[in-house]
């Protein structure tokens, strides 16, 4: 049985207290803390930067999973690294050169992944899938929190689950967007191991009980 993570998204906190937010979270059965970062050219919203990273970070002892929707990006790279990132991905469309851009994220001692929006084809993954530790599926189009799973994401997920197992290699699969207690079975099944969820965890009373419930939907698949 494959080893499934969640990954809730800081997007969908209380940034007044957001210290406390990730605590609880982390307190509740996350495995990872997904950090969203929007600079309103690449994605039409703005977010937050590395100093917000640094601030949780002495907070939580899980990775802390930095995605940055930001163009140009290789200038951030190093930027979140010192932050305290653990792992940080990034879109194709955002880099002149993917290659250079994954090394670099090897280079600050961070572990390096790709992003794939719905309507952006995997042919990128065809000469680094080496320098690859994550594969982000979008089952949204990125830049806002709380929009509904784009089905078709599904197939995107199973076509990369069988080019991870092809290439022998040790890849997370990740899944972003709309993922809920009712879905996220279906994302497992398709191939998804990681899974990123925003307002249906944030936005609810009891962060645990939507975790267990999420862990009690992929004990079945």
């Amino acid at each position: 049985m494959p080893t499934y993570r969640l990954a809730p998204s800081i997007l969908s906190a209380d940034f007044a207290r957001l210290g406390e937010e990730v605590r609880n979270v982390v307190s509740a059965g996350a495995d990872i803390i997904h950090f969203d970062v929007m600079d309103n050219h690449y994605v039409p919203n703005l977010t937050i930067g590395p100093l917000v990273c640094e601030a949780i970070r002495p907070h939580v002892q899980v990775p802390i999973d930095v995605h940055l929707m930001v163009r140009p990006v290789d200038r951030i790279i190093p930027d979140f690294a010192k932050a305290g990132a653990n792992i940080i991905s990034f879109h194709p469309e955002a880099s002149e050169h993917l290659d250079r851009t994954l090394q670099l994220i090897r280079d600050q001692g961070c572990k390096a992944g790709l992003v794939f929006n719905p309507a952006t084809p995997l042919h990128y993954l065809d000469h680094v899938m080496d320098k690859l530790d994550l594969i982000l599926i979008m089952s949204v189009n990125p830049g806002f929190g709380g929009q509904s799973f784009i089905p078709n994401a599904l197939k995107k997920i199973a076509a990369v689950r069988a080019m991870i197992d092809h290439s022998g290699r040790d890849i997370m699969l990740e899944v972003d967007g709309g993922i809920k207690i009712d879905n996220i079975a279906a994302a497992a099944r398709a191939g998804a191991d990681t899974f990123v969820a925003g307002s249906a965890i944030f936005g609810k009373p009891d962060y645990r009980a939507v975790i267990d419930a999420m862990r009690s939907e992929l004990s079945a698949v």
